[in-house]
């Protein structure tokens, strides 16, 4: 690494990484902390192990701030193929965990290929982009970029893991901010919309919701022009009660138990505290009990007496919650913040689109992982299984997420070295 690189390099968006992996490793040792726990760097608990990754999270950061700039988007592709292939041989060599065929296993450590896959599936999705030919409103082009992302995205259902296959969808937002219509975002919001009311109601009142909407909008839109034609809104609304009617069939055959119990207890058609809502409620308790500023470090009765399930990985914001209280909570928000925005920022300063496009991926892949956690630990989504980066435990995670930072780090640092 050259003199040069480091002082352009992004400073405070290290020092970002560096407080909310440290606060992660220090959460991570609450919520595991017992008696058999010796030391921070005991290889057998989940502390030790997390530090592990740290180090060759921090060993590859800098390899990658080595690397020439031009290295990623030509071996893009390959890192790509490369992660395909791990994905194919967890059907093979794969180790089974809470059901899911989702892991490598050396000895006492696990690999979770599909983590590192979201760094090889960023990287090509940003050299499709960047190729002169590419036009998002040609469907080929779609198709195309449609294939890189719903190939692994289905190897990773098939394993079961469809939380992680779902995060998948976050590199769209990147191909908003390149020209792609917002339409299909307006179309997946209002289906989703349409299948939440669905649940939600019975069919006849669902319909009739639908329609009233449909009639609000036509309304308007009339209002705003002079000439309106009609059998677009009929269209849609014919659409939308067809597809209103096949949710019961989506919801039972297609979901599987555990899915629709959590879906249901999150629009509070169930209520089970003992059973699939168990965890939910725990963390509510648990983040609940912390108050404004929390019970304080190691002294969390909720962490301690292991009554939330996974704690110190889907649901390790329940930690925080409870020893570090509302004002440890907003902080942990804060941070996040600021460094989604210190990465769109830096990337819309870029003037390559390799490199804009990729930045815009891990600002997605960052914001939809921490909604989704929080949101799960808050009840506010069903929960999936999906990390907090940089803060749960898990080196599979932690290493995928400090790779795509470094690159990103190196990407901004090289801005102005055009080809």
């Amino acid at each position: 690494m050259n003199n040069n690189i480091i002082a352009r390099l992004d400073w405070l968006l290290i020092l970002i990484y560096i407080i909310l992996v440290t606060f992660g490793i220090t959460n991570v040792y609450s919520s595991t902390y017992n008696d058999a726990v010796t030391s921070i760097f005991d290889l057998t608990q989940p502390v030790g192990k997390q530090i592990v990754f740290l180090g060759l999270s921090l060993f590859f950061g800098g390899l990658i701030l080595a690397i020439n700039v031009k290295f990623f988007e030509q071996f893009a592709m390959l890192s790509y193929i490369v992660g395909i292939l791990l994905l194919i041989g967890l059907f093979v060599f794969g180790k089974t965990i809470s059901g899911a065929t989702s892991w490598y296993s050396f000895g006492g450590t696990s690999l979770q290929p599909s983590e590192l896959v979201k760094v090889a599936t960023a990287l090509i999705i940003a050299k499709s982009m960047s190729l002169f030919q590419t036009d998002l409103k040609k469907p080929t082009t779609l198709l195309k970029i449609g294939g890189f992302l719903l190939l692994p995205a289905f190897l990773i259902i098939l394993q079961p893991d469809p939380g992680s296959a779902l995060i998948f969808g976050a590199f769209f937002f990147p191909l908003f901010r390149e020209g792609l219509n917002y339409s299909y975002l307006f179309l997946f919001l209002g289906l989703v919309s349409l299948f939440l009311i669905t649940l939600s109601f019975q069919i006849g009142i669902a319909i009739v919701i639908i329609i009233a909407i449909v009639a609000i909008l036509f309304y308007f839109i009339k209002k705003s022009r002079r000439k309106v034609k009609v059998w677009p809104f009929l269209l849609v609304l014919a659409l939308s009660i067809g597809f209103s009617y096949s949710v019961d069939f989506i919801f039972n055959n297609i979901f599987e138990q555990r899915h629709r119990d959590r879906i249901n207890i999150v629009l509070g058609k169930e209520k089970d505290t003992k059973g699939i809502g168990y965890n939910i409620n725990q963390s509510k308790i648990a983040i609940g009990s912390g108050g404004f500023s929390g019970k304080g470090f190691l002294e969390g009765t909720q962490t301690k007496g292991d009554f939330v399930p996974e704690q110190h990985t889907d649901y390790i914001f329940s930690t925080i919650g409870e020893e570090w209280g509302f004002v440890g909570g907003v902080f942990v928000i804060f941070l996040f913040c600021g460094l989604i925005m210190r990465i769109i920022l830096s990337a819309e300063k870029q003037v390559n689109k390799f490199r804009r496009v990729f930045s815009y991926g891990v600002a997605s892949l960052i914001f939809v992982h921490f909604l989704i956690n929080i949101g799960m630990s808050l009840g506010m989504v069903p929960t999936i299984g999906i990390p907090l980066p940089f803060i749960s435990y898990g080196g599979s995670s932690l290493l995928a997420f400090s790779i795509l930072i470094f690159i990103h780090l190196n990407l901004d640092a090289n801005r102005l070295n055009e080809w």
